[in-house]
Formats: C-alpha cells, sequence, structure tokens
C-alpha cells in the first residue's frame, strides 16, 4: 500500500490516488480496493437485458488498461448515492465480503425523512421477509425472518421534515426505508415503498446519501476511514428547500 500523509490516514482518503472519470468520482484507491462515489441514477452492477449505466461497468473499463479487475463487494440502491466499495482481486473481495456479512464495516447514511420524530437519536429494530423486490415486514416468529437494526441522530430539525444520520447494525436490502417507513416517517422520495412520493417535486429520487465507510483493509488489517459529504447538489437543494426561514432579529 501506498504511503498516506498523516491527515491522509486519519481520514482514510488516498489524496495521491483520489481520481474522477467524468461520471464517477474515486474517494480512495489503493492496490487492493477502491472506493467510489456512486451517482444517484446509476446502478451498482449490470443488471440482465438493462443498458442503464453501473459503476462496474464503468470502473472496470477505467482498470483493463492498468490490467486490473474489480469485484464487487456490496451493493447500494440505484438512487441512492454515495459511497461503493470494490475490491481488485478475489481474495481482497472475498476477505471484505466476509466483514459485511458479519456487518462489522460502519456504514452511514443521510436520510431525509417525513415529520419529527420523538426522541434525537434512538435504536430501530424490525423483522424482514423478502417477497421479489421488497421487503415486508413480520415477526421475530416468522421462520424466514431477518432481523434489521438500525441506530439514528437527528442532525437537523426541517419544515415538516429531518435530517438524520443513520449508522447500520445491520445491512438489509433497503432497510433504511422500510424501517422508517415502519414508524411512520418514510424518507422522502421513496417511491418504492411510498407511491405517493412520486408527487415530490424537490428532489427526483429517494434522499438517501451512504456518507461514510470504516472497514478493516484485507491486506493490512488496518482501520480505513472513507467519507463523502456533502451529500450532491439534489440532496442539499431539499434541505435547503426545507429549511426554515431564519429568526428574525429583535
Amino acid at each position: 500500500m501506498k504511503k498516506r500523509s498523516p491527515k491522509d490516514q486519519r481520514s482514510g482518503t488516498n489524496r495521491r490516488n483520489t481520481r474522477r472519470s467524468r461520471e464517477l468520482a474515486w474517494l480512495y484507491e489503493d492496490d487492493a480496493v477502491i472506493a467510489l462515489n456512486k451517482p444517484s441514477g446509476f446502478l451498482a452492477v449490470p443488471v440482465d437485458g438493462s443498458d442503464a449505466p453501473s459503476a462496474w461497468s464503468l470502473l472496470s473499463a477505467e482498470l483493463k488498461p492498468r490490467r486490473q479487475r474489480a469485484f464487487v463487494v456490496h451493493r447500494i440502491d440505484r438512487f441512492t448515492s454515495g459511497i461503493l466499495l470494490l475490491a481488485k482481486t478475489v481474495r481482497d473481495r472475498d476477505a471484505l465480503v466476509r466483514q459485511f456479512l458479519g456487518h462489522t464495516p460502519v456504514r452511514q447514511y443521510l436520510a431525509v425523512i417525513r415529520g419529527h420524530l420523538g426522541a434525537k437519536e434512538g435504536t430501530l429494530v424490525h423483522y424482514f421477509r423478502r417477497e421479489g423486490m421488497f421487503q415486508k415486514l413480520t415477526t421475530e416468529k416468522d421462520c424466514q425472518a431477518a432481523r434489521a437494526e438500525l441506530r439514528y441522530v437527528v442532525e437537523q430539525r426541517l419544515r415538516a421534515a429531518s435530517l438524520v444520520r443513520v449508522t447500520l447494525v445491520t445491512g438489509l436490502q433497503n432497510q433504511i426505508r422500510v424501517q422508517f417507513s415502519a414508524i411512520g416517517h418514510p424518507v422522502i422520495g421513496d417511491r418504492k415503498y411510498h407511491p405517493e412520493e412520486a408527487s415530490e417535486r424537490r428532489i427526483a429520487r429517494v434522499a438517501l446519501h451512504a456518507s461514510h465507510l470504516q472497514f478493516t483493509h484485507p491486506r493490512s488489517g488496518q482501520s480505513v476511514s472513507v467519507d463523502c459529504e456533502p451529500p450532491p447538489p439534489d440532496f442539499q437543494s431539499l434541505l435547503r428547500a426545507l429549511s426554515p426561514p431564519p429568526h428574525p432579529r429583535r
């Protein structure tokens, strides 16, 4: 692994290797891993029968002249923006996947949800059953149930909405969207689980951004921390639109 300055070691960002293609910003890169800032609307990986662009295919094309490959470690939803981690070898990928299956990486998201929560911070626990492309709420007694847990902190109280920072304890598909929906505070723009969100005009996708990832490097065993803030312009525009007016000076 190439040397990093003390500031880079704290942030986990390899500044000498940070780069940007036309579509993707590279947040971190070394001999084993690459962390990308995936834009909303990009698939993480290609889907059969679709010609929509994917982060994996674009990255693979960029690595090909260097005789390197990209292997998917985890996925984030197509309309979620933020950090996506990939490995350069099968061995590194397998080591990282084991971490994600064990829920040991620290994964944080920013989300804008409808309404105001009763507590500034808390923990949500639910049980899901996967049915097709959807997660359905079920109970612990369901033999096919998967436990979903997250922690949240309210970062900003908005007009009829809240900006929350979410830390995943588990990492199920659509987990944040389903859990906040279950307590009556859907993520703004989440058309999949709340069709009425199709009428939202201030953002054209789910207001969810993968902002922080911390994992153990598959070769060195050292902790690597990657951040992706501030969120993209459409997310920031939504926050501005929902921000309460400033208090008049007396």
